[in-house]
């Protein structure tokens, strides 16, 4: 944010930050809990939406916590972690489309990513 910045872009800032770091969390807990339903010993394919499923919740965690940074954060450095977290919640939708019962993951996925997608946007 610039010293210029209004009270109206401060405000969506702060409220798309926390609608971002929420949905982290939310996706962070339904990859987890999938990754946990996927045999570890199971097929090539049941294995890799397992990893995908638990590096999803690693970065959406990661990106939870700088989100809850309370100091001064380069701008630049929080969009590329952002887009990181939006690339990994669309891999990790699509890995999930593809398995019975991982709908609301899925779903949980593609929300995080247009809350970093729509977070993004706030930036002046």
């Amino acid at each position: 944010m610039t010293p210029q910045t209004s009270p109206q872009q401060l405000y969506r800032y702060l409220e798309d930050r926390f609608a971002c770091a929420q949905a982290c969390t939310e996706c962070a807990r339904a990859c987890a809990v999938r990754a946990s339903l996927q045999e570890p010993d199971g097929s090539g394919g049941l294995d890799q939406v397992r990893r995908l499923g638990i590096m999803c919740a690693e970065v959406c965690d990661a990106t939870c916590r700088v989100l809850s940074e309370e100091s001064e954060q380069d701008l630049d450095g929080v969009r590329v972690h952002l887009e990181w977290c939006r690339s990994v919640c669309l891999d990790c939708a699509h890995a999930f489309d593809a398995q019975p019962g991982a709908e609301s993951a899925a779903a949980a996925c593609r929300a995080c990513a247009a809350a970093c997608t729509d977070f993004m946007a706030t930036f002046v």
